[in-house]
């Protein structure tokens, strides 16, 4: 009897450990079929399109530093810039009628001549109350209480200023028409040249001539055509200036000319007419009388 329970219980357990062992057999077999088949239906390396997208480490931006705002250049101050002055010539004016022009500085000294109101002469000096000047190529003294210094403008060209300084020497030299001239027009010195007597043309010629080696024709109607002619606008010092006459002024062409002069400035020209050699100023009824200005230099 006990045999026989005791083989029952045995069989019993057998029973459910076989049970039990197909169970996990079973369950491997399944799970080995399941790993199998995911294994089988996934492939070792994904296609190119559709891997997963690599994740980009963004580069590390650099921290700029701010900068302090830079300073402005300090300038440099610049010396203003000089406007060149021009330089002036002075000369002694003539503030009454028949002022007397002396050989030397006081009422002791013998006068050779009187001078005209409004008349310029030369600035070269000053001496115990008198004023240094030329008058007919010597040294004479006019005494400041009859005169002023005036000035004017001085030409730039050194030639214009000799040309004009030769000029002053011989104020007061007395007019002859028709004087003998220095030249022929072509630089061939004529005889019975004198510098004691001149004509407003022979004046011109020997003015050039001497100061700047310019050769000037021997009349007014052979000199009108050298030299360039500017404008009356554009007058300027050193210029010849032509003029008409009263005996000329109804002729025509160049015959109308009839007088030259030599402008200075300020309305002032070196001339001689009729009288003698002066520097005066020209007046309304020789403006009337203008035709044209030459430039020689």
């Amino acid at each position: 009897m006990k045999f026989n329970k005791h083989l029952a219980v045995l069989t019993t357990a057998l029973a459910v450990s076989a049970t039990l062992g197909g169970c996990a057999t079973a369950n491997k077999n399944e799970a080995d079929k399941f790993e199998s088949g995911v294994v089988g239906q996934l492939p070792e390396t994904p296609p190119e399109n559709q891997r997963p997208p690599e994740i980009q480490v963004p580069e590390e931006v650099p921290v700029v530093k701010p900068q302090p705002p830079e300073e402005p250049p300090v300038a440099n101050p610049q010396p203003p810039e000089e406007i060149p002055v021009a330089e002036t010539v002075s000369y002694i004016s003539v503030i009454s009628d028949g002022v007397n022009i002396r050989t030397g500085a006081g009422t002791s000294y013998s006068s050779v001549a009187k001078a005209e109101k409004s008349t310029l002469y030369t600035y070269l000096g000053e001496e115990n109350g008198w004023y240094k000047t030329r008058y007919r190529n010597n040294t004479v003294y006019i005494s400041k209480k009859y005169c002023v210094v005036t000035q004017m403008d001085k030409s730039d060209n050194e030639r214009i200023e000799a040309v004009i300084a030769e000029g002053t020497n011989f104020l007061g030299t007395p007019y002859v028409y028709g004087a003998v001239r220095l030249h022929d027009g072509k630089g061939n010195k004529l005889k019975g040249f004198t510098t004691n007597a001149f004509d407003c043309s022979s004046l011109m010629q020997y003015m050039f001539y001497k100061g700047a080696d310019e050769l000037l024709q021997v009349n007014t109607r052979t000199q009108v055509y050298q030299g360039t002619t500017v404008a009356k606008s554009e007058l300027r010092r050193g210029d010849l200036m032509f003029f008409t006459n009263a005996t000329r002024k109804n002729y025509t062409g160049v015959e109308r000319i009839g007088h030259v002069a030599l402008y200075l400035g300020n309305n002032y020209i070196l001339h001689t007419a009729s009288d003698y050699a002066k520097i005066e100023q020209i007046s309304p009824t020789r403006w009337s009388y203008y035709i044209q200005t030459q430039r020689i230099i």
